[in-house]
């Protein structure tokens, strides 16, 4: 039995030592980002086999460590203003591939510390590629999964091919005292407004969208670009490239709009013929509210919103990430164009996971195979962009357990010493 006691002490300082250990590597890696705390699970060791089939007590033969347990609960969210700094607010794990400790194979990581790589991947500070859906030309997201990479070779110009307009006539106005002259339009009209558009070579120009009220709830509008933009050029004239009329109810809504010449222009240099759609809203006679574009009430006239929908070409500046993980390649002419969108990986078993080092883990048999799939769906997080994930290991009970396990260590070094003593005592028997 003294014998035994020792052995059992002995154990315990094996496992309050390992304990320690466990404690120490938590407290080493509380700045760690994307770092799981663990603690250790003790279980007690029998002195025979419980197979023996005895119904005697089984003696103990003292205490082991039985498992060191992950705990995955969510580390607090720290900003950065880093726009490729990315953190998981919930479950799952960022996805990466590339070789570690000569093994190449799929990684998972909660540490969202990425930047784009000389070559245009999204890559982690290891180099590891993140891995995704890529973008479809559509705007649609491939189904399998690949190296998420940014175009960064500028992007070419789009011509503008739809103009919007949201603006009120005022019902109040009257009809000009002139006739309409495109050459004098100020003076012709009641309203206007004014939307650069960009030809097939992304070159900016003006088109100026005059409206001329012609009786009660009825308006003309006209279209005109510079003489000096166009083919053939005739510099210093207005040329009206497109006219309409509108009809207003006496409620002041849209209810109708009759094109007279649809909007085509012929910039000098760029593509012939370029067909621009006027969107004034949806009127009545076209099942619309009559309340979504222009509009025609008793106050000043003025616009509220326009848009139109080309842009010059522009070089890529960088890269941001929405909420669902989409990543979105930004330049310099205000365009942000969709890359691909992140894959998430969830896992039926966090806790069997196997750490891998550098913030990494690896599948197992006991976690299960990964999931993938899109933030915030499946029980998935979401991605909080220009923040990172915390440690979560929490200093006060780390430095709880560490007096614990010295105590405890103290205790089973004790127990070895009060076991030597009595078998001294045994020996002087004899003598």
């Amino acid at each position: 039995m003294v014998l035994r006691a020792m052995y059992s002490g002995a154990s315990g300082l094996r496992a309050e030592g390992e304990a320690l250990g466990v404690i120490g590597d938590n407290i080493a890696n509380v700045n760690t980002v994307g770092f799981k705390t663990q603690r250790v699970v003790f279980e007690d060791v029998l002195g025979r086999s419980i197979l023996a089939g005895s119904a005697a007590a089984v003696p103990g033969a003292g205490v082991r460590v039985g498992a060191i347990q992950q705990l995955f609960s969510q580390g607090s969210l720290q900003n950065t203003g880093i726009s490729t700094d990315l953190a998981l607010n919930g479950d799952g794990f960022f996805t990466l591939h590339g070789t570690v400790d000569g093994v190449t194979s799929n990684f998972y990581t909660r540490a969202g510390q990425f930047i784009v790589n000389s070559e245009g991947y999204v890559v982690n500070p290891n180099g590891l590629r993140v891995q995704g859906y890529a973008a479809n030309p559509d705007g649609s997201f491939q189904t399998s999964v690949s190296s998420l990479r940014a175009p960064t070779a500028a992007i070419a110009p789009h011509a503008t091919g739809e103009m919007t307009v949201t603006a009120n006539l005022d019902a109040s106005a009257t009809p000009p005292a002139l006739a309409w002259n495109p050459q004098d339009p100020a003076n012709t009209s009641n309203f206007s407004t004014s939307l650069t558009v960009y030809d097939s070579l992304g070159n900016a120009h003006p088109l100026d969208i005059f409206f001329v009220k012609t009786g009660a709830n009825a308006w003309n509008y006209y279209v005109l670009a510079s003489g000096d933009e166009v083919t053939p050029a005739a510099p210093g004239t207005n040329v009206q490239v497109g006219a309409g009329t509108l009809q207003f109810t006496t409620n002041g809504e849209l209810d109708t709009i009759t094109t007279t010449t649809a909007v085509s222009v012929d910039f000098a240099g760029a593509t012939a013929g370029q067909a621009i759609t006027l969107d004034f809203g949806t009127p009545l006679a076209a099942g619309g509210t009559g309340l979504d574009g222009i509009t025609q009430f008793a106050s000043p006239s003025g616009v509220s919103s326009q848009n139109q929908d080309g842009y010059p070409s522009g070089d890529f500046g960088g890269v941001a990430v929405d909420g669902r993980g989409v990543v979105l390649g930004l330049y310099t002419n205000g365009q942000r164009i969709p890359i691909g969108q992140l894959a998430i990986a969830k896992f039926r078993a966090n806790e069997g996971l196997s750490r891998a080092g550098q913030n990494l883990w690896v599948e197992t048999r006991e976690s299960g195979s990964a999931a993938l799939g899109v933030a915030g769906s499946g029980g998935r997080g979401a991605v909080t962009a220009g923040a990172l994930e915390g440690s979560n290991v929490d200093l006060a009970e780390e430095f709880i357990g560490l007096i614990q396990h010295q105590r405890s260590f103290s205790a089973n070094s004790k127990t070895i010493t009060t076991a030597d003593e009595m078998l001294q005592e045994l020996i002087s028997i004899k003598r």
